[in-house]
């Protein structure tokens, strides 16, 4: 049996090393001291035995023997030498009683190379064996900026807290994510029974993510893994039927494809300016009425985001009276949202739209349990095929906002109050503190977070005594406060000088119409990429109102900066931009692209102030945080 078992490894050995060389690649195994760093910019450490994925072998220590194997470890070597014979007695005594004896293996970038053992690990392979005992010396490089480096010493920092070597991400940020999404604390030593917990969710997962093609994918099986995980909860697949997580697995499928994209989101700018008939605009006879739900998580009389959307829901139902019904569901949260959503479905909505980006993951799970129900989500940069986002371009609206707050600021002294540091949030601050400074050089804006702990807005207007204070964008219905918008205090009594407006309204409309003209479908037949609508100030979502009591000439000045944004004549993020820290920008012929601005993680250098970290906010933060918080780069 072990002499046709080598017949058979050699046919798959001489397979894969004509491929290779056809490929222009080396046919046969790779030598670790080939690709080595020179010595002295490494250091060694032993890890002792440990249970090495077969998978993960990829070459030898040095070139003695990797001429005897293919490159995937399938021997070339003629029938009849030593090295056939050794390699058939392996091969038998496997089969038999198992190879038992662990290989030596250095490791390096969570990649293995055999110093003694390769024709072990060679038998293995054949027997397609999950993996194998091994004496393992890590070499650890230096650090550099370099992608693949930085994933290495994130991995590093996970293997101290749960010494797993066989899940690796594609992109950044992946192990610190896996901590949290199995329900560690940052820093959390994993117990026994917990590694191998997760190791049999995962290899069911993995198992069934190969069995239907997983490994054409560039996206590795850890990157969908987390991104199943993250969706479901990590106790689910221990709880469902090899049937039900198969089935799971197919379903999810476009969102596993969509990890395999760098840039997994195109941008939908601008609304379709594709003219149509009055009567292209009508449903046919035969379409179905749409019912939309409005998914809420506060109240629209405690809240001026969902009072905003609950104004557009309305409006939408006073533009479309025939074609359209709407219904709304409030105070949803963490712990309600996916019932909701189910009550929503079950009401026969077609078409439901969750106002918050905490609501990201129910949205998508929704959406892939039910694929003839339209889901969108209002957040930025969110990456989902089975879904779609919608957000404003607010700071364009900002931008304005601070340079009417330039112009007022007789003491150079502005105070921004903002709530979450999430996608958008920083760009808003930076827009304000740019349009300020581009009216008065000498302005300062100093920046504030409502959502930190123990944050006092009295208080710090007292401390800091600004010219003008911009704070939440439109009045809480049930306080009546006039605390909003852009004011400046006389006395104890807030005098509004501006107010930012997103006209959900139009952009509803405008998204209601893409289905009625047939646009949804086309979008999605062009691209295999999430789809993001952000709509500014040209659609006519944005705009600013400005107070009877502002100036004539800084509200001229406030419509003529509007004309050339609306008519991309400019844009807020131009030129040399400069940062608290140096230059964020060195081209003065330059603008941001909209990917830079969403993920903007820098202050402009006229702010006073800083990003928080989630630890310093109060705990309703927390979740919209944990799914669009800023991820500020390591200094």
């Amino acid at each position: 049996m072990g002499k046709e078992d080598y017949v058979k490894a050699v046919k798959l050995g001489k397979k894969d090393y004509q491929m290779r060389m056809l490929r222009g690649v080396k046919p046969t195994l790779q030598v670790l001291d080939d690709i080595l760093p020179e010595k002295g910019t490494y250091a060694e450490r032993p890890l002792g035995l440990v249970q090495i994925p077969i998978d993960l072998i990829v070459g030898t220590k040095n070139s003695g023997r990797s001429n005897s194997f293919a490159g995937n470890f399938m021997p070339i070597l003629r029938e009849g030498t030593e090295f056939a014979a050794k390699w058939i007695g392996l091969s038998t005594s496997h089969v038999e009683e198992g190879i038992h004896t662990p290989i030596k293996a250095y490791e390096y970038m969570n990649k293995f190379y055999v110093e003694e053992g390769n024709k072990r690990v060679s038998v293995m392979k054949y027997f397609e064996a999950d993996s194998i005992r091994g004496e393992v010396i890590r070499i650890i490089p230096k650090r550099t900026g370099d992608k693949e480096n930085k994933i290495y010493f994130e991995f590093l920092d996970f293997y101290e807290l749960a010494p797993i070597n066989y899940v690796w991400f594609s992109q950044e940020g992946g192990f610190a994510k896996l901590q949290e999404a199995v329900g560690k604390k940052p820093g959390e030593k994993w117990t026994e029974d917990e590694i191998r917990e997760f190791s049999f969710a995962y290899n069911r997962f993995a198992t069934e993510f190969r069995a239907q093609g997983g490994n054409k994918l560039k996206a590795t099986v850890g990157d969908a893994f987390l991104a199943f995980i993250t969706l479901y909860g990590f106790s689910s697949i221990g709880e469902k039927t090899t049937s039900e997580l198969k089935e799971l697995i197919a379903k999810s499928w476009e969102e596993f494809q969509l990890l395999q994209e760098e840039q997994g989101i195109e941008l939908k700018m601008k609304p379709n300016q594709e003219k149509k008939s009055l009567l292209s605009t009508i449903f046919p006879l035969s379409a179905p009425k749409l019912k939309i739900a409005f998914i809420y998580e506060k109240t629209p009389g405690t809240s001026a985001w969902t009072y905003s959307h609950e104004l557009g829901r309305l409006y939408l139902e006073q533009t479309f009276p025939e074609e359209l019904s709407t219904v709304s569901y409030e105070c949803g949260t963490q712990e309600t949202i996916d019932e909701l959503i189910d009550g929503a479905i079950a009401a026969g909505c077609n078409l439901i739209f969750t106002t918050t980006p905490s609501f990201v993951q129910a949205s998508v799970k929704a959406a892939i349990a039910n694929p003839d129900v339209r889901i969108m989500n209002c957040s930025l940069h969110t990456s989902h095929r089975y879904i779609r986002t919608y957000y404003a371009r607010m700071h364009e609206a900002k931008f304005l906002m601070g340079a009417i707050a330039g112009a007022m600021a007789e003491n150079n002294r502005l105070l921004y109050i903002e709530d979450y540091p999430i996608y958008g949030s920083i760009a808003n601050i930076n827009a304000f503190a740019l349009g300020a400074k581009m009216i008065n050089p000498r302005v300062e804006v100093f920046l504030e977070w409502s959502a930190r702990k123990d944050f006092n807005t009295d208080q710090k207007i007292r401390e800091l005594n600004p010219s003008c204070i911009s704070g939440k964008d439109m009045m809480i219905p049930e306080e009546a406060s006039r605390f909003f918008g852009l004011y400046h205090m006389e006395g104890e009594t807030p005098r509004n000088l501006a107010m930012p407006i997103c006209h959900w309204g139009k952009f509803y409309e405008q998204l209601i119409r893409t289905i009625m003209d047939g646009k949804w479908k086309s979008d999605d037949s062009t691209t295999t990429k999430a789809i993001n609508y952000w709509w500014g100030i040209s659609s006519g979502v944005i705009d600013v109102i400005c107070s009877q009591r502002l100036p004539i000439g800084t509200k001229r000045l406030s419509e003529l900066l509007k004309a050339t944004i609306s008519s991309e004549q400019f844009n807020p993020f131009s030129g040399i931009l400069y940062s608290q820290t140096g230059i964020a920008q060195p081209d003065p012929d330059k603008s941001l692209a909209p990917e830079e601005i969403m993920r903007m993680d820098w202050l402009a250098e006229n702010v006073i102030g800083s990003i928080p970290k989630t630890e310093e906010l109060k705990e309703q933060a927390e979740p919209v945080v944990r799914q669009q918080g800023v991820k500020q780069k390591e200094g």
